[in-house]
């Protein structure tokens, strides 16, 4: 039933393994890493518009990321058929390993895992999908450096009771299945686990957190999922779970309400990128900026000459050092 391990033998590169201390992710020789990095759209979708490339992951590299995070939809993975997937994650894999980045390879579905009720088609799958995307995933890339995390599921919601309910415990028990699903075939793979709201709010965490060491916490805190005064909202919707365990922003982004695509709750300016990554930065939180790709809003680019937008422009300058 398994696929066939990646053989990671002929491939050079210089990446470490990454493993949890604390509330920090560190590299083998105990350094801290808080990585910042981009979203791409799907492996799927890029390779049928021929821009799925090892030089697309270069330009990424240049704009001063470490972190690609991979969403991959359940319709693309039923759609493709997972032999066929796993050739384009191995590509993935490969040029990462070779150029340096890392990767967080995610289940992209949106809506509750208890009902099986999502919010698009595009997102449909079911429990045991779930586990045998994750059973296949590690048993695959274990012990690979470059597959440094793993995000469970991509974001949770009842969509205000549309998807029906679900509560934290019920939330627990399916994560911590999926959890030791990855931990029986690699413990070298750091899970990510989301909180409700589309992933936003980790208000349970403090008093019920997952019963797994070795594991980070996701939030994606997008401009308007909270009211001002950002920081204090922040701080108690999720950025408090930083001072225990680690914390990745794995969704963020702006664009304004006339950009193409603009939708609630990405709309804003470049004074949520400033507040936002200096929020980060005083806590120590990674983030990978959503979306690398001129189709997929927020857009980093607008072009496939990897023209900036205004986000992909802020962002790319402060990855660089310049902002």
């Amino acid at each position: 039933p398994y696929p066939e391990p990646f053989d990671a033998s002929k491939i050079e590169t210089s990446l470490q393994f990454i493993h949890v201390e604390g509330n920090r992710f560190v590299d083998e020789d105990g350094n801290t890493k808080v990585f910042q990095g981009v979203n791409i759209s799907d492996p799927d979708k890029l390779e049928k518009n021929g821009k799925w490339s090892k030089a697309h992951f270069q330009v990424i590299k240049d704009w001063g990321a470490d972190l690609i995070r991979v969403p991959v939809h359940p319709v693309a993975w039923k759609g493709r058929g997972k032999v066929e997937y796993f050739k384009l994650l191995d590509q993935a894999v490969t040029w990462a390993s070779e150029l340096g980045l890392y990767l967080n390879i995610e289940w992209h579905g949106i809506g509750n895992l208890s009902t099986e009720v999502f919010q698009h088609p595009m997102h449909y799958t079911t429990r045991q999908e779930t586990y045998n995307f994750w059973r296949d995933v590690s048993f695959r890339y274990a012990n690979t450096p470059a597959v440094a995390f793993y995000e469970l599921f991509n974001e949770p919601t009842t969509y205000n009771g549309q998807l029906g309910t679900i509560s934290w415990g019920e939330w627990k028990v399916i994560v911590e299945q999926m959890i030791g699903i990855i931990f029986a075939h690699d413990t070298k793979v750091i899970p990510l686990v989301g909180g409700f709201n589309w992933a936003y709010e980790l208000h349970n965490v403090g008093s019920d957190p997952i019963d797994f060491e070795g594991i980070g916490y996701v939030s994606h805190p997008y401009p308007m999922k909270a009211p001002q005064p950002w920081e204090e909202n922040w701080e108690k919707d999720f950025g408090y779970v930083a001072d225990t365990y680690p914390l990745m922003a794995a969704e963020i982004g702006f664009m304004s309400g006339d950009d193409p695509g603009a939708h609630n709750p990405v709309i804003s300016d470049v004074e949520y990128g400033r507040r936002i990554t200096a929020y980060f930065e005083s806590k120590g939180i990674s983030f990978t900026v959503w979306c690398f790709d001129p189709d997929w809003p927020p857009q980093m680019i607008s072009d496939w000459d990897y023209t900036p937008t205004q986000q992909g422009a802020f962002f790319k300058a402060y990855m660089q050092g310049k902002q």
